[in-house]
């Protein structure tokens, strides 16, 4: 059982007639996806003082279960829940260690003080293995339908997800997540509070999809594959194990394998590989999610549920998209960022409305900055520039102002990207909150 919260490009696209899970026309040309455009609404945002605020104290993690690291806290902010009912005070639950709280005097609580957490971070490369109707390879231009991912495992592991890189949240050069929840907090933790991933490449997987659940493009040289096109439906199925000894899946192998362990963050890393929705090829693209999978727990564990928190995330090669900077670790930069904020899928806030246009109520801080112009952010490390998504700060949903973060800043690191505070929302953002 898993949730999962989606990292998707919402895109105004023509339809491509005559798709169906029957069509022998799952060809598309490398142009399809690059000729949408992302959705993108300006909402309207106050600069006045805004009643919210972070609560001064924090929790260890949430009980009865088996999985990594997290501790919660709270914020207070008026806002609605999904049934309209008024409410104040906003859990949620985060990774690592809580920061060490001072109150006004400077004194401390020291209760949760956490200084650095390191969480294992297994990179799982899965490749696509694209087959026919009737589970037989498949062939096209005389080369096999088969797309690689293990060629992108290294950049991705020297990448600012792993590497460190200098940010000015950090005295010290950190890692990108690790850099954004230090700038949440900078006036509330230690200098030696960070929460740092460990990573360590493990068994590369391969996800076998046959004919009608995928649509692909070709390389230049009539290779697989420029990208493909996933079925959301069977896509989840293939990646997740129906029960828990099932080792056909890639979740269900590297668990069963040992290569993921409830202590970990892990990442399945695919390549070029975008999701639609509700069977239409133009209602693209999910390019990541994080989401926890469930297990039974056991004797040895204490009977607590197994709870391993992972993301799907696509490495994005140039040239897809229109976007010029919607490159490489984007979609992995902002699952990873989510992991860390919500890793558990479950911190609601109350319901906002983006720059972007996407209406919510939930802690997903890649989700207020996606499609926007300037939502990656470059980073040059280790020979090569990196594209991180820009990511929303927990003082933006709680209605901060002004901001309690770093510079008084709702985004990072880029902290010019969300330059005031939500406005809470009717459900499904009718209306402000009167």
């Amino acid at each position: 059982m898993r949730l999962n919260a989606l990292l998707a490009l919402s895109l105004f696209a023509l339809p491509m007639a005559g798709f169906s899970q029957a069509s022998n026309n799952d060809q598309l040309s490398p142009g399809f996806i690059y000729s949408m455009h992302p959705k993108s609404v300006h909402a309207a945002h106050s600069n006045a003082d805004g009643p919210g605020a972070l609560g001064n104290r924090s929790n260890g993690g949430v009980l009865g279960v088996d999985s990594l690291s997290n501790w919660s806290g709270s914020f207070y902010y008026p806002g609605e829940d999904s049934f309209g009912n008024l409410q104040y005070a906003w859990q949620y639950t985060m990774v690592g260690n809580s920061p060490l709280v001072r109150s006004s005097d400077g004194s401390a609580d020291l209760d949760f003080q956490g200084a650095t957490t390191t969480i294992g971070a297994p990179v799982i490369p899965v490749s696509l293995d694209l087959r026919n109707a009737d589970g037989t390879p498949r062939f096209v231009n005389g080369h096999r339908l088969y797309s690689d991912a293990t060629q992108f495992l290294l950049p991705v592991l020297k990448s600012p997800i792993f590497a460190n890189a200098s940010y000015d949240s950090s005295e010290t050069p950190t890692q990108f997540a690790d850099a954004v929840m230090r700038a949440e907090f900078f006036h509330q933790s230690s200098d030696d509070w960070h929460t740092l991933l460990r990573a360590r490449a493990e068994t590369p997987r391969t996800m076998v999809l046959l004919k009608g659940t995928y649509l692909y493009a070709l390389n230049p040289d009539s290779t697989c594959c420029a990208y493909v096109l996933i079925d959301e439906n069977a896509f989840g199925a293939a990646l997740f194990p129906a029960t828990a000894t099932d080792t056909t899946t890639p979740v269900g192998a590297a668990e069963n394998a040992g290569d993921i362990r409830t202590k970990d963050l892990s990442s399945f890393l695919f390549p070029n590989a975008f999701l639609f929705s509700n069977g239409n090829p133009s209602d693209c693209c999910i390019i990541g999610y994080h989401t926890y999978d469930v297990e039974p727990g056991s004797a040895a564990n204490g009977f607590r549920e197994k709870r391993y928190v992972l993301d799907y995330s696509s490495w994005v090669s140039p040239g897809i998209f229109s976007d010029p900077t919607f490159l490489d670790i984007a979609p992995l930069s902002h699952e990873v960022n989510e992991s860390f904020n919500d890793p558990f899928v479950g911190n609601q806030t109350p319901w906002w409305l983006a720059p972007n246009g996407n209406c919510q109520n939930d802690l997903e801080p890649g989700d207020v900055i996606e499609g926007l112009p300037n939502a990656q952010y470059p980073i040059a490390l280790n020979g090569y520039t990196y594209h991180v998504q820009n990511e929303a700060m927990l003082q933006w949903f709680a209605g901060i102002t002004p901001s309690s973060a770093i510079h008084k800043a709702y985004s990072y690191p880029d902290t010019t990207v969300l330059t005031s505070a939500s406005v809470s929302q009717t459900p499904n953002c009718t209306a402000a909150l009167p």
